[in-house]
C-alpha cells in the first residue's frame, strides 16, 4: 500500500463540508421557527417578543439564503435523504 496516493477534490470536500455544517444549521432553525409558533399560539409570549423573534428568524433566513448562494448550494443540496426515513429537513 506505500505509494498508493488518493486524489481528493479539495473544491468539493469543501463544499460538500460546508453544504453540512448549513444543513445542521438549518435543521436547527426550523426546530427553533416551530418552538417559536407553539410559544406564540401558546400566548406565552409578549408582543414585542414575538416582533424580535419573527424579525430575527427572518435575518437567519435571509442569511442561510446569503451563504447557500455563496457556496453554489440549493435548499435541496441541504436536505439529505434518509433512504427509507425520507429526509432529513421536512419539505414546506
Amino acid at each position: 500500500m506505500s505509494g498508493t496516493r488518493v486524489d481528493i477534490d479539495r473544491e468539493a470536500m469543501g463544499r460538500d463540508l460546508v453544504a453540512l455544517v448549513l444543513t445542521i444549521v438549518e435543521l436547527l432553525r426550523q426546530l427553533m421557527e416551530r418552538q417559536a409558533l407553539r410559544r406564540i399560539d401558546a400566548g406565552d409570549l409578549t408582543d414585542e417578543q414575538v416582533e424580535r423573534i419573527g424579525t430575527t428568524l427572518m435575518m437567519l433566513d435571509r442569511r442561510m439564503a446569503e451563504l447557500r448562494d455563496q457556496h453554489g448550494l440549493t435548499p435541496e443540496d441541504l436536505n439529505l435523504d434518509l433512504g427509507p426515513l425520507g429526509t432529513l429537513l421536512p419539505r414546506d
